[in-house]
């Protein structure tokens, strides 16, 4: 009987137990279950099919960009119904160059010469083919000008000008900075014209003391445009040589500023390319060269002229020609032998940039 008892005994407790064994599977199973289900779509995820661009571009486009990427995003959505996001890096120019290379992995980049993407296509991450189009790969176009203090005070009228004694003047450091490259081969290129205005032919020694003299009332060199142009807001120097496009974004958006455009100035020109051994490896080509398609679109376009950028198209730089003034003496790149001859002859280690900035 007592045999019976602790039968019956045992046969209780294993049910139980058996029955709380598996209420704990059940629980288990739905927590696994509602844990993979809080993961597989957690808030604010992005859907399954769509899609990451890594964006490298020179400081100074960072304030279009910031108009043009939700435009893009719009019109590829429409197009696609696929939504794109951006992760952004801004750094002067030959900055940006040197880190794309050194691994920093961006899928699309805007440069502020063609000489920083040529880096780029020697180290293979970008196609020998990247400016066989139309443009010849620009996307923005400027000029370098002088930037004054609301009103002018000094007078100053043209380069020249700012060579006199006790001007204060900004320009960003070239080493760094794609942008100074322009400001110093305007400046360069000016003193040429003057020299063959003078005398008929082109003088490099005359250009080389014209750039010295400039040089000599340079109170801040810094590392990019924007951060000239910051400095120059903060209260440094009396004049900036920079973009025409830096001094019109500023200007609209309520900072005092008068520009001066040189009678002898460059035409900048500023290259995008798809960063095609990262975009390939990310599996995102199709949209970066949609991307970079997108912004030769007039609607693109529109939004760099707003931040104060000339439009590389033809027919709308027309439409716009009363907002951007004509210079009575606009020259080219190729005025002064082309990237490779400027490079060599203005930048090299023995070049005319160094031998100034060393006072020989």
């Amino acid at each position: 009987m007592n045999t019976g008892n602790r039968k019956h005994s045992f046969t209780r407790k294993t049910g139980l137990s058996g029955l709380l064994i598996m209420l704990a599977i059940i629980l288990m199973l739905t927590g696994c279950g509602a844990s993979n289900q809080s993961q597989s779509e957690p808030e604010g995820t992005i859907a399954h099919g769509d899609v990451t661009l890594v964006l490298g571009a020179y400081s100074v486009a960072k304030d279009a960009l910031q108009d043009i990427l939700p435009a893009f995003k719009a019109d590829w959505k429409s197009r696609t119904g696929q939504t794109v996001s951006f992760q952004e890096s801004y750094e002067a120019s030959g900055t940006q160059a040197r880190s794309i290379i050194g691994g920093f992995e961006a899928d699309v980049t805007l440069l502020a010469l063609e000489g920083d993407m040529a880096k780029l296509v020697k180290a293979n991450m970008v196609g020998k083919n990247w400016k066989d189009d139309t443009y010849k790969g620009m996307v923005t176009r400027s000029i370098v000008v002088l930037g004054t203090r609301v009103g002018n005070p000094l007078g100053i009228k043209d380069f020249e000008d700012i060579t006199k004694p006790g001007v204060k003047v900004l320009y960003p450091n070239p080493k760094t900075s794609g942008g100074a490259q322009w400001d110093i081969n305007a400046i360069y290129g000016a003193g040429l014209k003057k020299s063959e205005k003078a005398t008929g032919a082109k003088d490099p020694a005359a250009a080389k003391k014209f750039l010295e003299d400039v040089h000599r009332n340079i109170e801040s060199m810094d590392k990019s445009g924007r951060a000239s142009m910051a400095a120059f807001e903060y209260g440094v120097g009396d004049v900036i040589v920079t973009y025409e496009n830096e001094l019109l974004a500023r200007i609209a958006k309520g900072v005092q500023y008068d520009i001066v455009v040189p009678s002898s100035t460059i035409l900048i020109e500023n290259p995008a390319a798809v960063v095609e051994r990262n975009a390939d490896r990310h599996g995102v080509r199709e949209v970066a060269d949609a991307f970079v398609h997108y912004l030769y679109s007039d609607e693109a376009q529109k939004l760099f002229a707003k931040h104060g950028f000339r439009p590389v198209e033809d027919k709308l730089a027309a439409q716009m020609q009363d907002d951007f003034p004509q210079p009575s003496d606009l020259f080219t790149i190729d005025y002064l032998g082309g990237w490779d001859n400027v490079r060599e002859t203005l930048y090299s280690k023995r070049g005319v940039w160094y031998q100034v900035l060393a006072g020989q």
